[in-house]
Parts: structure tokens; sequence; C-alpha cells
């Protein structure tokens, strides 16, 4: 057969390919599409704030679980019928989670649209690496990356929009129009393949015990870590042996194992493993990033639901250029360059919020925004295609699984780090700041006798606004306006140090960019043709 039969993919895997991407966009945004949308659906439920926290902690947890199982079920159940129900029960649950009536029924939703979902990402990888030629993977991973980025920031725009004009009960009915239109796409490319049951009597039941055990006690814990004071919780403790246990004992017996239900031991080869563990990295950032934004605009700025989404549609829209941009980029340069350049400007723009003051919102954060979102788009295309490239076609099933679960393990650590450092870092910043604002300095007497004479209406003295009776009350609330400020401020510094911890860790993984061997199949002619590929696709578009 000739070369140029080879390359050639038919119009079914085109679908197939484009479908996955549209499932993988539905499960990606919905991973963050309640983070704006929150404080409304607890209030309406009637949930605490624990409560509501489970709202996205369960669906995370269920996602987690299934992700590494993915390929599995496929061989069991075949390709199409495990798309087909992974898509019908998502968007079954995604109905029942708007007509919830209450918390419990929500969790449980919830928890089961996470399930179902968990297969639509890494089978969307998986149709790219097995499905596409080679020299189509850029094609691909610039798909893929379009549905995976543009979902984290469509998720809070979409979501807060909605609930602000609507009810955030709207926001679950996004899942429907796409949800039918890949049912659709399914039916018509994937062709019918015979059940194999026998791998599932046979199944490596013990890995998958232990992984789900281990994985969601992991999530667990670090969802529930800080709000329960992390280890001086019992709950806390127990959640982190299960979740050492459970792993130890899949890792061991993933490892031992003839036939395991995921391969680990991709991670042993050396372009697999490096990138692994760069997408662990990456996954941390990202995800740490995407949670911190909406917080600081709710917490310092005072935005609303709609107000934090509209501000996330160019993180979205920059994405999804991008994402189109870099098969060319890489036809001029190389895979790793791509990487390597993709994580230095994500560097830079988390660098460029280590200064943060009262008034950065569209001045700095937005065009750090537009920034990190230039080098994510980067990051996922090429660092995709160099993962693979090498692997032989029947490892890249579990190879789709390991890396998405690398990718989603390392967001649940980043969200749980970035939010337990803001805390921590506040306190410190807190009692730095607090020992600047004492009785004794007369800065501090001058602050607080221009405060009580604006409330006042007329001159106060320093010494009057610090001791006279007269004045007790308008010095209390200048007092509880000072702790404000110096509360917003330290929180200011708490987000600027999270921000540098994750420039630095960019940057470092920028420098394990050229540490990648040289692809032995992404020849540049291969490169070469997936951006044409790319640009003819854009101009039919």
């Amino acid at each position: 057969m000739s070369a140029e039969a080879e390359e050639k993919v038919s119009l079914r895997t085109w679908v197939a390919v484009i479908g996955g991407a549209v499932g993988c966009f539905m499960a990606g945004m919905n991973v963050h599409v309640t983070n704006a949308s929150l404080p409304d659906i607890r209030g309406s439920l009637g949930a605490t704030f624990e409560e509501g926290s489970w709202i996205s902690t369960a669906y995370l947890v269920a996602e987690i679980i299934v992700i590494p199982l993915a390929a599995w079920l496929t061989q069991v159940f075949s390709m199409r019928r495990v798309l087909m129900t992974g898509t019908a029960g998502f968007v079954v649950f995604s109905i029942l989670c708007s007509l919830a009536p209450n918390i419990g029924t929500m969790i449980l939703a919830r928890t089961l649209q996470g399930a179902f979902g968990g297969v639509l990402i890494p089978l969307s990888f998986q149709l790219i690496v097995t499905e596409l030629p080679r020299s189509k993977h850029a094609l691909g991973m610039a798909l893929f990356a379009v549905s995976n980025n543009v979902a984290q920031a469509a998720g809070p725009s979409l979501g807060g929009w909605l609930t602000e004009m609507y009810s955030w009960r709207y926001i679950f009915y996004l899942q429907i129009p796409p949800g039918l239109a890949l049912l659709a796409a399914i039916g018509w490319s994937i062709r019918p393949t015979a059940l194999d049951l026998a791998k599932l009597r046979n199944g490596d039941w013990g890995g998958i015990t232990a992984m789900a055990l281990g994985l969601s006690a992991l999530q667990i814990m670090l969802e529930e870590g800080e709000r329960k004071d992390w280890f001086s919780s019992s709950f806390i403790v127990l959640s982190s042996l299960v979740a050492v246990v459970g792993l130890v004992a899949f890792v061991w017996t993933e490892l031992r194992r003839a036939q395991p239900f995921i391969n680990l031991r991709l991670l042993g080869a050396y372009n697999f493993g490096l990138a692994s563990l760069m997408q662990f990295l990456f996954g941390a950032v990202v995800f740490g990033v995407v949670f911190l934004v909406p917080n600081y605009f709710a917490d310092v700025q005072g935005y609303n639901a709609r107000e934090i989404g509209l501000t996330m549609i160019s993180y979205g829209i920059v994405q999804f250029v991008m994402s189109f941009a870099t098969p060319p980029l890489m036809r001029a340069t190389s895979p790793r360059l791509a990487i390597g350049a993709g994580f230095v400007i994500m560097a830079i723009g988390c660098l460029m919020n280590i200064h943060l003051d009262m008034d950065a919102a569209k001045n700095t954060i937005v065009p750090s925004l537009i920034v990190r979102g230039v080098g994510q788009s980067l990051i996922v295309v090429a660092l995709g295609v160099m993962a693979v490239d090498g692997l032989d076609k029947a490892e890249l099933g579990s190879a789709s699984g390991v890396f998405s679960m690398v990718r989603n393990v390392g967001g649940a650590i980043g969200i749980a780090m970035a939010s337990q450092l803001v805390v921590v870092r506040q306190k410190f910043h807190a009692e730095r700041i607090g020992e600047h604002v004492t009785p004794y300095l007369a800065a501090y007497r001058d602050r607080i006798a221009q405060s009580v004479a604006r409330l006042a209406g007329h001159a106060v003295a320093p010494s009057d606004a610090l001791q006279s009776a007269a004045y007790a009350g308008l010095r209390q609330r200048s007092l509880a306006q000072l702790a404000s400020v110096v509360h917003k401020q330290a929180l200011l510094e708490a987000y600027s140090d999270v921000f540098l911890l994750a420039g630095v860790t960019m940057l470092l993984c920028a420098g394990g960019a050229f540490l990648f061997r040289s692809a032995r199949h992404a020849e540049p002619k291969a490169i070469s043709d997936a951006a044409e590929a790319m640009e003819s696709t854009v101009e039919v578009a």
C-alpha cells in the first residue's frame, strides 16, 4: 500500500474524531460550569457551604475513577457502546441535575453525571491517536486542545451568564444539544463490533478496586482537607490512609499483572514518562489558576457570576485561535520548541500577577489570562504529539487513560494546594502587615483620626480619635474598616504568592521540554502535512 493511501482519512473517521472532541468539550466544561454559580445553587437547595462543595467534588471523584477505566471498557464492550452509553447517561443525569429538588439528589445526580462523562475525555484522545495516521496527530491534538481548553473558560463564562440571566438550572441544559449531536455522530461513524465478555469475567478487579478506593479517597482528602483543618480531623487522616494504601496496591497490582486494565509500565517509556510528569504539573497549574481567578474576582473585586463569566471569555477565545495556529508553528519549529515556548509563555502569564493590587482586574488579570491562553494551547497540542510518538498502536488506549488520569490528579492536587496556600499565606501576610498597624505609629493614629473625622463630618484630633468616649462608636467602625483593608491586602499578597509558585513551576517545565529525545515518527514532513491539513480545515470553515 502506498504512503499516500495510508495517510488518507475517511469522512467517517473525521466525524468520529470531531464527535469525540465534542464529548471532550461537554465533560471538560461540566467540571467548571458550576464554579461561578455555586452560591446560587446552595441558596436554592438550602445547602450549607460544605454540602455545596460536594456539587463539584462528587463529579470530580466519579470522573477521576472512570477515566483510567475507559480503555479497558472499550476492549470489553467496544468503543461505540461505551461512547453511546457514556453520552446518553451524561445527558440524562445533566437533566436530573437541573431538576434536583434538594442537595442530596443533586449530589447523587452529579456523581452519576461524572461517572458517565468520565469516558468522554480519554476516549476523545484515544480516537485521535488510534484512528488518525501519525501525520494527522497534530491536527487531532489541535481539535482536542480546542475542546479541552475552551471548555475550561466556557464553563464559568456560560454558567455565570445563564445564572444571572435565567437560573442556575439552565447551566445543565447546555449539555443536551451537543449530547444529542454526539449520539448521532457516534451512531453513524463508529461501526459496531462484537462484545468480549471474557475480559469482563477475567478482569483486573483487584487493581480496579484499589484504584477506585485510592483515587476517590485522595480526591476527597484534597477537597475536604482545608475545610476540616487537614490532619487535625480524623476523617482526613482516614482518607489519607485509604488513599496511600489504595494507590500503592493499585500500582503494585498493575506492575505485577500480566494483563493489567491500564498499563502503567508505559510511564517507563522515556518520552511518555517525561510528558506525563509535565502533564501532571501542567494540570496542577491550569486547574489551580482556573480555580483562583473566579475567586479573586469575587473576593477582591466583588464581581457577580455574570461579571466573572464575561472576564473569562477572552481566555477561551485566544485558546480557540491558538489551537488552530499551533500546527503551523510546529511545522516551522518542532514539537519540543513548541512545548518549551508554551511553558515559558504560561510562566510569563502567571508572573504577571505577582504584584497584585486593588486595581488589578481588567488591567492585569485579564491580560495575564490571554497570555496564559496562548501558552496553554501550545502545550496541549505539542505535548500530546510528543507523548504518544514512538508508542505501538496497541499501547495507545492505555496511554490515553494514563495521560488523562495524571492531568486530572494533578488538577485536583493543584486546586487543593492553591486553596490552602491562599489561606496560609493570607494569615502570614496579615500578621506581617499587623506588625505595622499599631497605635505607637503616627501613621496609624493619623489614619484613624482621618477615618473618624470622615464619619463624624468634622476634624478630630488623633488623641480624641483614639481615646475619647464620644468617638468610641466611630472608632470601632474605623478599626473595622482598617481591618478590612488589612484583610484584602493580605489576600492580594497571598494570591500573588500562589501565582509566583505557578510561574516558577512552568519555568521548570520549560527547561524539561528540551530533555525530550528526538521523535522517531514525527518527521518534519509529517508535521508539515498536519499543519497544511489544519490550514485547509480553517479555510473550509
